[in-house]
Formats: structure tokens, C-alpha cells, sequence
């Protein structure tokens, strides 16, 4: 256990630091879109680097534009621990997701400085670009490439839907922080932990204020098009057609029963669904949709997600179907050391918790085989989240803030 001085936290400073930035690409409906490096996603960036400024830590930015609020530790050539997440929402989104992660640790920098407790090794607060991939697939590809799971290159080619490319938004990034100093991509942790909503009712059913996520379930995404042929809707028959519209929600439908649990334990979800050409009166030829694939156990992923394919071309009927994986992320399990001391932490102030695990991909689960790693969750209001309603409460993210400076000052003081 750590001899480090634990310090208090604000929480009506945390609280406000949500409500200040949710200003930036708030919607009418009250929440945020603020896809990656939008205008509104820069100026979020240059909102945090103001605070950090003022307080004097010191603000960094690498390659991918991934940006660091660093505050400096009594041995400054000791490996530095970390806590962040990532400021980029989907579209049209809440307020708490990546935000959270990101305000409550810069809120344990702050009440460090408050208290002037020093630490001995450095504690940066890293916000991670494009964690969401709603502007540039594939998401995590800030912390991926910090990491070395992604090639630099290739996320930096990235376009978006108006074939304006990552690289040219990064550079716009940079422009705007003319101030921030450069630093090299990848430089090494000693331990990593991210606070995040729950994104699901687990902890808000059970009336508990703090999750201590000791793994990720692994996903499975999977490419399905559907080849038909396009025909006249009035003249052709029945015994005639290739609908892949027919054979598409053919597949969809025998799909669910295959991956119907009656714990409720896999999750499947056909997200994107695209039909063409889309005219009134063609038959439809071609189909194309999506599969996001969820399960913790690894040997249950395998199967499962193998039989999509099985499946798929057993209820094509008169068209033909193909199936490709686009992404594949095993199950992970958490740092013990870590989550001991998020669940020490919640004891000690009294918080009720529980261990967990997450559902949702998070950047943190690129740390797992870098460092210590895992996650601090607290509710959100009926666990709704990528949506305007989002919504979490402050005791909540004030309990977030105290849990996260707490497992700050153990790892920072670890040899």
C-alpha cells in the first residue's frame, strides 16, 4: 500500500468542468456532437489546454494528436502513471461519455496541486483522438496508435465521409495549440485507469455508485452483402426474383435465433442495414448490413461468430452472400492490483461498488499488455448513452473524481 498523502476533491469544481465544456457543441436537445476533430472537438482541446495552463501543467501533443496534461513528479526520469480518456462524441451524444474520464482525473491534478502534495512519479492525463469512430473508422485509433496496435500511417489516412483525411484535421489540431510541446508517439506508462459512465443499468438498479471493471468483453464485427438482381417491382414474379431485400432479413431473422441467450449474455445488433438501389419500383439486387458481435467468453465468441457465415448462406435462397470480419477484439482481464485499489478506494469512502465487468470497448483495454490497467464506472441515468438524454449525477461523478485522484496517488507512488 501506497505512504503517498490521499487528497480531497472538489466536486463542484468537476461538476462545472463537465457543465464548461458540455457548452462546446452542445446541442438543442442538450447534449453534445462533437465528432473527432470537428471545430468543435479542437476547441474542446484548446478549453482543456487553457485550464491546464493555468494551473501549470505543462500541455503535449504527439503525431496522432493525442493530447497530455502533465503534471511533474518529485523524480522526473520515473515512468509516469496515467489517467484519461477522450473528448470526441458520436453524433448528436451525451454529455458524461469520455468526458468523465477525462475531467475527473484533470480534477485529481487539480486537488494535488490544491494540497501541494507532490508524487513521485509524473501523472499525466491523456485525451485520446477519435475513440469513437464516427467520423474516422476505425475507432480507438488515438490510444491504438499510442500503443503500437494500429499503424500511425494508416489511421492518419483515414477519411471521413467528405474525404477530408485524419492527417489534415491533425494538423489543424496542432495549429491550434501552438503552444503545446511535441512529443513522441508511445511513451511508456506504468500504469494506466479510466473512469467512464456505465452505459447500461447494472450499477443504477442496484443503487451502487461505483463500478470496478475487472475485464472487456471481446466483439466480432462482420461485412454481410447480399447479391440479387434488379428487376421490375409490377412485372416480375415471384418464382423470378432475386430480392436480397427477402434474403437479407432472411439471414437477419435465423441470425437472432442463433444468437438468442436466454441469460442475456451475448450481444447482438444489426446496426447498419443498406438496401439498392433503393427505388420504389426495383426489386432490390444488392444488400448490405452490418453485425456487431459481444460476448466475454472467448470460446463462445469463436463459436458463435463462426456460425454467421453457416447461417448466412443457408438462408440466402436465389442469391448469393458473402461474409467478412472486419474487426475482431478478444475478452481482457483488468490489472488485480488496480481494481484492488479502485475497490480500496470506494470502501474507504464509503461508496458502494461492485466488480464488473464492460460491455463497451473502451481505449483502456489497448493498455492491458503495456501496464497495470482497468476502469472506474458510475451509473448514468437508465444506463442511456450515445443519445442526447445521457445523463449522470454529480455525487456520482464527484465519487468518480475522489476514486480516480485516490488510485492516482497509490500508482504514483509505486517504485
Amino acid at each position: 500500500m501506497s505512504n503517498a498523502s490521499y487528497v480531497k476533491t472538489n466536486s463542484e469544481r468537476v461538476w462545472q468542468r463537465h457543465m464548461d465544456l458540455s457548452e462546446i457543441g452542445k446541442t438543442a436537445a442538450g447534449g453534445v456532437h462533437r465528432p473527432a476533430l470537428t471545430d468543435e472537438d479542437i476547441a474542446a482541446h484548446v478549453k482543456i489546454a487553457e485550464w491546464a495552463t493555468a494551473r501549470s501543467f505543462a500541455v503535449e501533443l504527439d503525431a496522432m494528436g493525442n493530447m497530455f496534461v502533465c503534471r511533474a513528479g518529485s523524480n522526473p526520469s520515473a515512468t509516469p502513471v496515467a489517467s484519461g480518456s477522450h473528448t470526441d462524441s458520436q453524433p448528436y451524444a451525451g454529455r458524461f461519455d469520455g468526458p468523465l474520464g477525462v475531467l475527473t482525473a484533470f480534477e485529481a491534478l487539480e486537488a494535488l496541486e490544491d494540497a501541494g502534495v507532490p508524487t513521485k512519479r509524473p501523472i499525466e492525463v491523456p485525451i485520446w483522438n477519435n475513440e469513437e469512430g464516427a467520423r474516422f473508422m476505425p475507432g480507438l485509433s488515438g490510444s491504438g496508435a499510442f500503443t503500437g496496435v494500429m499503424d500511425l500511417d494508416q489511421m492518419l489516412d483515414c477519411v471521413d465521409d467528405n474525404g477530408i483525411t485524419m492527417r489534415s484535421c491533425v494538423e489543424k489540431l496542432h495549429a491550434a495549440l501552438p503552444d503545446a510541446k511535441h512529443r513522441p508517439l508511445g511513451q511508456p506508462y506504468a500504469s494506466f485507469v479510466e473512469a467512464h459512465i456505465e452505459q447500461s443499468t447494472i450499477l443504477e438498479d442496484a443503487g451502487e455508485v461505483i463500478g470496478v471493471v475487472t475485464d472487456i468483453q471481446g466483439n466480432r464485427r462482420f461485412e454481410v452483402k447480399v447479391t440479387g438482381e434488379n428487376a421490375h417491382s409490377g412485372t416480375t414474379p415471384r418464382s423470378r426474383r432475386k430480392d436480397a431485400f427477402v434474403a437479407a432479413t432472411d439471414i437477419a431473422v435465423a441470425l437472432r435465433e442463433v444468437f438468442w441467450d436466454e441469460d442475456d449474455i451475448a450481444r447482438f445488433t444489426i446496426g447498419k442495414f443498406e438496401v439498392l438501389p433503393g427505388a420504389k419500383s426495383i426489386v432490390p439486387g444488392e444488400v448490405n448490413f452490418f453485425i456487431d458481435f459481444r460476448h466475454p467468453s472467448k470460446q463462445v465468441l469463436k463459436e458463435l461468430g463462426d456460425q454467421v457465415e453457416v447461417v448466412a448462406n443457408q438462408h440466402a435462397g436465389p442469391c448469393t452472400v458473402s461474409v467478412s470480419q472486419v474487426s475482431r477484439a478478444d475478452p481482457l482481464k483488468f490489472s488485480d492490483t488496480v481494481t484492488d485499489l479502485i475497490a480500496a478506494s470506494a470502501n474507504r469512502h464509503g461508496f458502494a461498488s461492485r466488480r464488473m465487468i464492460s460491455c463497451a470497448g473502451h481505449d483502456a483495454r489497448h493498455f492491458v499488455s503495456i501496464c497495470p490497467t482497468a476502469m472506474v464506472f458510475i451509473p448514468c441515468w437508465k444506463g442511456i448513452s450515445h443519445n442526447e438524454q445521457e445523463s449522470a449525477e454529480p455525487e456520482h461523478v464527484a465519487a468518480a473524481a475522489q476514486v480516480i485522484a485516490d488510485v492516482l496517488v497509490d500508482m504514483a507512488d509505486w517504485d
